[in-house]
């Protein structure tokens, strides 16, 4: 099962690999999107976990897809049961009403 802060670390690898594919610093990113450097900094090491908004504005300047964002080469999806991970993760994240509603605004995306 994948981990809250292990899933926070997958998506800042994600992010950093993306910005610098886009030739972007770190200020030049974070200025775009409209929030702080150390912010952005924090999101790509791992350290806290980004706002659904600030998680649309990446998508939308580094013109990727929600997919691109979440296809982490470092997990083997065949060694994962999906669906069960998925319910045993929402369970944890139900309570939890700011990761909720990223989870909500995510699979939105999806459709």
């Amino acid at each position: 099962m994948v981990k809250a802060s292990e899933l926070q670390k997958y998506l800042g690898n994600q992010i950093k690999r993306y910005r610098k594919s886009a030739n972007l610093s770190q200020e030049q990113l974070a200025e775009i999107i409209g929030i702080a450097t150390n912010s952005l900094s924090s999101i790509e090491t791992g350290n806290s976990f980004m706002t659904s908004s600030t998680m649309e504005k990446l998508i939308n300047t580094l013109n990727i897809s929600p997919k691109e964002l979440f296809d982490f080469p470092e997990i083997n999806i065949e060694d994962i049961n999906m669906a069960e991970d998925i319910r045993e993760n929402l369970k944890i994240i139900e309570k939890d009403k700011e990761k909720l509603t990223i989870l909500y605004n995510f699979v939105r995306l999806l459709k």
